[in-house]
């Protein structure tokens, strides 16, 4: 499998920005979809935002507008883009496969996103 490493994340404060990064191993085309998710303590780990092969992009309702997800090919690289942040967006970020295409068996470390004045 890819190994996905994680990186970006901070303090921040409400309607600030962060760029998270998630570096692959391999390319990151060998995948139909890229994904963002986030956890937050007490609740259920949530897909944030998704890009395919073809450049398809998904994102959840809660961060529509907000978010953007971009990827770097030559780099074997994925991005989220964080704008307007507010404190509800505190949560580690992970990045994985699409597990609405294919089976997440892993999870890495993750990166700690937390947005606070």
């Amino acid at each position: 499998q890819v190994h996905l490493v994680e990186s970006g994340g901070g303090l921040v404060q409400p309607g600030g920005s962060l760029r998270l990064s998630c570096a692959a191993s391999e390319s990151i085309f060998r995948s139909d979809s890229m994904a963002w998710y986030r956890q937050a303590p007490g609740m259920q780990r949530e897909l944030v935002a998704a890009i395919t092969r073809g450049s398809k992009r998904n994102y959840a309702d809660s961060v529509r507008g907000r978010f953007t997800i971009s990827r770097d090919a030559a780099e074997n690289t994925v991005y989220l883009q964080m704008n307007s942040l507010k404190p509800e967006d505190t949560a580690v970020y992970y990045c994985n496969l699409d597990e609405r295409f294919e089976p997440v068996t892993s999870w890495g470390q993750g990166t700690q996103v937390t947005v606070s004045s």
